[in-house]
């Protein structure tokens, strides 16, 4: 090496130029170049040249290593000082960007308790990362016997604050355990029925990350993402078009690769797609069969669709749709998301980072009251008591010799008075439950009504509730129920103005109503017989009451009940129905002469406030009225 030159720049650069003569057998010719070197101290971050401080006895062949420490006997000048090392500024290990060294969560606490200010950034720094780490960690360690247990520590945290959190965290773990992905789908079920928003953020970056490998020809990732969605079709998160979407497109252009992934996808969800959509999964099929049979596929591929037939050919018995123990979620509580393949959908990324929240207070009390809940009111639906009160009131009304003794345990028995019409229900479903009517229930249900008011009050409206739906009753209930009424009109138990809600005419009776009235009143009258029961059917305090039963409003509803109750027997009770309908035409003359005549009143009193006229007048109205007399004769003689 010949000419070698040191040179140090103000920028701190290191200059070397060096000729270099290179020798060959034939001819000499130099070499020159430039090289421009950086060296850095390490001790004190300035820039040193290589070589040029360097002590005599130092070897030239170490140029790119630090410099050998100064000798002890060397003194330093006047005007140099010792050597000044700055300083680095102390970063928070929270602030960084990988959070920094790890920091115990008890030590976590206790650095978030020494901050007073609640809502500064350091402390919502910290709380989001220990979110972070309480949401990474619970995802991580969930399996089919914690899930219980972990759904509750993690709906502690603040999910809504942290759902960009919990999507990454799902995603991550599934990717990274495929095996697992029926209990991470479950555990998405369960958070969107309580946040449908954090179920619908999911799904959309499961979407996005299949749509993604799909156009990179990423197998792996297709299979992973596929399955997920297959499992979260299974939980009745996502729609089952979106799962016939992915299939059409994976069949499309079929590739080896492209029929492997829709095979797994089928596996997992062909059960599901098979309930609730046939049609879509024969046509999925039949695609299937036709790239067995025209594409020129691998013959691994080949044995896999193979293998496809076979398993719904077994009804998907290896495949369920939901495995046991993580059908978690009611089937009202779940909420489905009809999101499409192609559509653009926003993965809210920034969610994944922390951002300062300028009302995290308010936010995280929001959460607490959330979490806390409101207090509910729980309606017993299933009627647990209910059922406990009818059978003990069965039991005790089955193991009584007679009515007074049934009406003793009854009575005994205490119970509330909202139970009253409860029991007279359950009084009238026992006896239209026998094969035949029995005496016994109409005398129990006598008994009652006469120990107490609200008894008879309760029959009267049982009676309206009965008569209104009586078309559900089969005949043998239906004949009961009327004997039980009867009996209980005939004593007296209950009052005759229940018969006020009997219309008897064609559109207000069905066949049901009619033979219930048919039964009733035949009872009746074998009770006390018809000239007694007509008697009482007259009884100008109850006319009222029985204007439906003996309609006089209308003639074709009059001739109605005349032909209804001649026809079961009782003609005889219609006796004045037929003088109203014979004297009808009569009536209605008479009210038609009535109006006229009050017509002819109201003209002739015009007329003679009219004849107050002038009697000049007088003339040419007597001279008008006899050519008026000449004109009406000549119209009747013609008519004649």
């Amino acid at each position: 090496m010949q000419n070698t030159f040191l040179q140090l720049n103000p920028d701190k650069t290191l200059r070397v130029k060096a000729e270099l003569c290179l020798c060959a057998p034939t001819s000499d010719w130099p070499l020159s170049y430039e090289i421009t070197c950086f060296h850095r101290d390490r001790r004190g971050g300035r820039y040193d040249r290589w070589g040029g401080d360097r002590e005599a006895g130092s070897d030239p062949r170490r140029g790119g290593r630090s410099p050998s420490p100064p000798p002890a006997d060397k003194e330093p000048t006047a005007g140099e000082g010792p050597p000044v090392k700055k300083r680095k500024e102390e970063l928070d290990p929270i602030l960084t960007r990988t959070g920094g060294a790890y920091i115990p969560p008890a030590k976590l606490r206790m650095m978030q308790a020494q901050i007073t200010d609640k809502s500064s950034l350091a402390y919502q720094r910290m709380s989001w990362e220990a979110l972070k780490k309480s949401i990474n960690g619970l995802i991580n360690k969930v399996n089919v016997s914690n899930i219980v247990n972990i759904i509750q520590e993690l709906l502690q945290e603040n999910i809504v604050r942290g759902r960009g959190l919990l999507a990454r965290s799902v995603l991550q773990a599934q990717a990274a355990s495929p095996i697992f992905t029926h209990v991470y789908a479950a555990v998405v079920a369960i958070i969107n029925s309580k946040f449908p928003q954090i179920g619908e953020l999911i799904l959309k970056r499961l979407i996005l990350n299949f749509r993604r490998s799909y156009r990179r020809n990423l197998k792996q990732q297709c299979l992973t993402a596929s399955k997920f969605v297959a499992h979260l079709i299974n939980q009745n998160v996502a729609h089952e078009v979106l799962c016939l979407e992915m299939l059409t497109l994976l069949l499309e252009r079929p590739t080896d690769d492209s029929v492997e992934v829709s095979i797994a996808f089928l596996k997992e969800c062909g059960l599901k797609l098979t309930e609730v959509s046939p049609r879509g999964i024969n046509a999925i099929f039949e695609r299937l069969r036709n790239v067995l049979h025209e594409s020129a596929i691998d013959k691994r591929v080949q044995y896999m669709i193979e293998v496809m037939f076979a398993i719904r050919k077994d009804g998907f018995k290896d495949h369920p749709v939901v495995p046991e123990g993580l059908d978690l979620v009611d089937d009202e509580d779940q909420f489905t998301h009809m999101m499409p393949l192609d559509d653009e959908y926003n993965t809210d990324d920034l969610l994944n980072v922390f951002k300062l929240d300028p009302d995290f207070l308010e936010n995280e009390e929001k959460y607490k009251t959330l979490k806390r809940g409101e207090k509910v009111t729980i309606f017993d639906q299933t009627e647990v008591n209910l059922v406990a009160f009818r059978r003990t009131i069965y039991l005790a009304i089955q193991s009584s010799l007679d009515f007074e003794e049934c009406a003793h345990k009854l009575i005994k028995m205490e119970f509330p008075d909202s139970q009253t019409k409860e029991l007279c229900n359950m009084i009238l479903d026992c006896c239209a439950q026998q094969r035949t009517y029995e005496k016994f229930f109409g005398l129990l249900a006598g008994r009652f009504c006469l120990l107490k008011k609200d008894y008879m009050e309760s029959f009267e409206a049982i009676f309206t509730e009965q008569y209104e739906t009586i078309h559900r009753l089969e005949t043998n209930k239906l004949r009961n129920v009327a004997r039980l009424f009867a009996h209980l009109l005939y004593t007296d138990s209950v009052p005759w103005s229940v018969l006020e809600c009997i219309k008897m005419s064609e559109e207000t009776t069905t066949s049901s109503s009619r033979i219930f009235v048919k039964i009733l009143f035949q009872e009746l009258c074998a009770f006390m017989g018809l000239p007694r029961f007509n008697q009482r059917l007259k009884d100008p305090t109850l006319q009222p009451f029985f204007e439906g039963l003996f309609p006089r409003d209308n003639p074709r509803n009059t001739r109605f009940a005349i032909n209804f109750f001649t026809s079961i027997g009782l003609g005889g009770l219609t006796d004045e129905l037929r003088e109203h309908l014979k004297n009808a035409p009569k009536m209605i003359m008479t009210q038609n002469q009535e109006v006229e005549s009050s017509d002819s009143d109201s003209s002739s009193s015009s007329s003679s406030s009219s004849s107050s006229s002038s009697d000049s007048s007088s003339s040419d109205s007597s001279s008008s009225s006899s050519s008026g007399k000449g004109t009406v004769l000549y119209r009747s003689h013609q008519g004649s």
